[in-house]
């Protein structure tokens, strides 16, 4: 809300939010009107706007201005990177280009970004502790150990930053000269938030909250999995993080001078008691189950987003808890734009709704089906929806499913998001939403289409019969539609298993096993897949092929140094299409298995 005020904290935060949400639908119209003022002498809305009177530009706008996706805005983007004026979508300064973690062409896709958008991120951040704390007390009167990540900018051919919506956050002002707030003590120093080499900064974040570990009272990160390779890195480092807490000396690893001048002031001389009571938990033990209640005793919750594809963490995460811990997700945000907060923190995890918040953007819905169903590819991307078919925001049904669309201040207008949404309920008059799936995540071989959520569904039911049991985890996960090693084609599905949880007296992981797997995967997908299965036998035999301990690492690795992502950003693609993704993964297969060529289940 461009020239209005965003900054609030507390108490007085919450009661904007009650503000805002009792007059939701009034809000919306401001804020589009406001966007529409600030934008309407710009090439791309001037192309269906024309001359519009005052009172006529929000009815021409409505009527006029078409849906998108990225490769219609882009060629836009593209020509604001090489130098031509903001004025081709926004009437402010674009400041900076945000890479999203989607891809475009093999490129980043970059997301236009003006200096009020990071005062409506910050209005959202100084909501979620307020929230949280009307659940969780006594928050004040401790550390936070969130594990926060940048990633290397980079710079148009104009020279506008080009980076990720977090590292833009966590460079900004309103990060690092936040004011003093007992509520977000971090135990992290802001120098090795933003060290570019991820591995020094993951080092020196998990020493820093090593050495806190009594004080801290909630941990997480962005995303459930960089929490998970935290504990990973943690594995395979508690010796060094030992020897630097009893010495009292930061090892020569960590070679970045800001890093090593930071944690000076937090590793202030030799702790050996401190060192033997983590030494004693990492090493004297069979098990890590509950190594994080162990290490930070006093945590009350862990915060991270684990809906939608990154629920598949919530067994890891719950292990290595001990299932003591609740598992907070607070907001849903993207590049594009920072949509809301989840007001029941304390929530199930299936169950997390994100109110949306009227004063982040303009927001309207494509209809996606009703009465708990929905068609996941109801609208193409080369087919164009018409505006009339659109619904705005407090204009939804309660559990019908939409497809979200955004208009912002920075240059979007009525652009895709690319996410299914179901809604769940009202908050005065402004809906909560459930993150179902990425609208375009599919495999497809014939006439099946297997969207994100089924894929999902199929495998985590088939992992919780079969896997936990024999007390195995399901670590990661992705797909591919195999259609030239076989005729017909068929899915493929990587998966990362950690078997070493298993007991003496638990049933054995064989082969037998497996193969139940992909028999129970195939059972959880829908009927068209079935049908292609049995009937037209146009889909062959499901394969599961089991990777090595840390291939998922690697492929997160892949990504990053290829650009549009950080580990703050990053999420598993649940199909994977790259080549060098492909080659990295059947690298690291140690073993294949199959259903049965013809399946005993009915279409």
């Amino acid at each position: 809300m461009e020239g209005e005020k965003l900054e609030y904290k507390g108490e007085e935060a919450l009661k904007e939010l009650e503000r805002l949400t009792s007059n939701a639908d009034e809000v919306q119209e401001e804020i589009l009107e406001k966007i529409l003022e600030q934008n309407r002498d710009t090439e791309y809305l001037n192309k269906y706007m024309g001359d519009s009177s005052s009172t006529k530009i929000v009815s021409q706008f409505k009527k006029n201005v078409p849906i998108i996706t990225y490769k219609d805005i882009r060629p836009y983007i593209i020509r604001i990177a090489n130098g031509e004026d903001s004025s081709l979508i926004t009437g402010h300064t674009i400041t900076e280009l945000l890479c999203s973690s989607g891809t475009s062409e093999g490129e980043p896709r970059l997301m236009p970004s003006i200096a009020g958008d990071l005062d409506r991120r910050t209005f959202l951040y100084n909501l979620i502790t307020p929230l949280i704390n009307q659940y969780v007390l006594g928050l004040d009167e401790g550390k936070a150990m969130y594990l926060y990540f940048v990633k290397a900018e980079t710079s148009t051919p104009c020279g506008l930053p080009a980076r990720t919506v977090l590292t833009s956050y966590y460079r900004s002002r309103h990060f690092q000269h936040r004011p003093q707030d007992i509520f977000n003590d971090f135990t992290s120093p802001n120098a090795t938030i933003l060290c570019y080499d991820s591995d020094q900064s993951m080092y020196c974040q998990l020493l820093a909250g090593l050495i806190h570990r009594r004080q801290v009272l909630r941990l997480g990160a962005v995303f459930a999995s960089a929490l998970l390779r935290a504990i990973s890195f943690l594995e395979h480092h508690w010796r060094d993080f030992c020897r630097d807490i009893r010495t009292g000396k930061l090892g020569a690893t960590i070679d970045e001078p800001e890093c090593r001048y930071a944690m000076s002031g937090v590793l202030d001389g030799p702790h050996p008691d401190l060192a033997d009571d983590i030494e004693q938990i990492c090493g004297e033990t069979d098990s890590w189950m509950g190594i994080i209640c162990r290490l930070w005793p006093n945590a009350k919750f862990i915060e991270a987003v684990v809906t939608g594809s990154m629920s598949q963490y919530v067994p890891a995460l719950r292990y290595y808890s001990d299932e003591k811990l609740p598992l907070i997700c607070t907001m849903y945000a993207s590049s594009e734009c920072y949509f809301g907060v989840n007001l029941r923190p304390l929530c199930d995890h299936r169950e997390v709704s994100f109110t949306l918040l009227p004063n982040m953007g303009y927001f309207e819905f494509i209809p996606l089906g009703e009465n708990g169903t929905f068609s996941v590819d109801f609208e193409d991307d080369e087919i164009r929806v018409a505006p009339s078919r659109l619904v705005e925001l407090v204009n939804v049904k309660l559990g019908c499913y939409y497809e979200l669309v955004v208009t912002t201040f920075s240059g979007l207008n009525r652009y895709r998001i690319g996410d299914v949404l179901q809604v769940t309920g009202f908050h005065n008059k402004a809906p909560s939403f459930r993150f179902i799936c990425r609208r375009n995540v599919v495999l497809s071989i014939d006439n099946d289409k297997t969207n994100e959520e089924d894929l999902h569904r199929s495998i985590t039911a088939a992992a919780k019969s079969l896997l936990e049991p024999r007390h195995a985890l399901l670590l990661e996960y992705t797909s591919y539609a195999d259609t030239a090693s076989s005729v017909p084609g068929h899915y493929v599905i990587y998966w990362e298993i950690n078997d070493t949880l298993i007991h003496a007296d638990a049933p054995r992981l064989n082969a037998q096993v497996l193969e139940e797997c992909c028999i129970a995967v195939e059972e959880g997908l829908d009927y068209v897949y079935r049908r292609c299965r049995t009937n037209d036998k146009s889909v062959g035999p499901l394969e599961i092929r089991v990777v090595k301990r840390g291939s998922f690492e690697k492929l997160m690795d892949l990504f990053i140094t290829q650009g549009g992502a950080s580990i703050n950003q990053y999420k598993t693609p649940r199909c994977v299409k790259s080549k060098a993704a492909l080659n990295l993964l059947n690298g690291n297969v140690t073993a294949c298995y199959f259903s049965p060529r013809d399946p005993t289940w009915s279409a």
